[in-house]
């Protein structure tokens, strides 16, 4: 079973803000993309118990034009705060790697 990062071009995490996270997911091509798109594995759920959040906070994206699936939930705490260790958010998409497609 292939993982996710080898259906894509790029995952990535990054800043949406001080108070957000943004997650995009960008596939070589659009088989690949319909194929994790459809089979649902990228979802608020997963995220959720991933991050410890609620998946109400969580917002997931299916952009078709692009073949891509943007993902935002909440920073833990404010970006720049003391108890921040990735300020710029770019360290927090390594859990999605090594997801399985089916």
């Amino acid at each position: 079973m292939p993982k996710l990062w080898e259906v894509t071009k790029l995952i990535r995490s990054k800043n949406a803000g001080p108070f957000e996270l943004t997650f995009d997911v960008i596939f070589k091509d659009r088989a690949g993309y319909e194929r994790v798109r459809d089979a649902g594995i990228i979802k608020a759920q997963w995220f959720a118990k991933t991050y410890r959040l609620t998946p109400e906070v969580v917002s997931v994206i299916n952009y078709d034009a692009a073949n891509a699936i943007k993902i935002t939930i909440p920073r833990p705490v404010i970006s720049g705060d003391i108890d921040d260790t990735d300020v710029f958010g770019g360290q927090q998409h390594g859990p999605l790697v090594n997801v399985d497609v089916p």
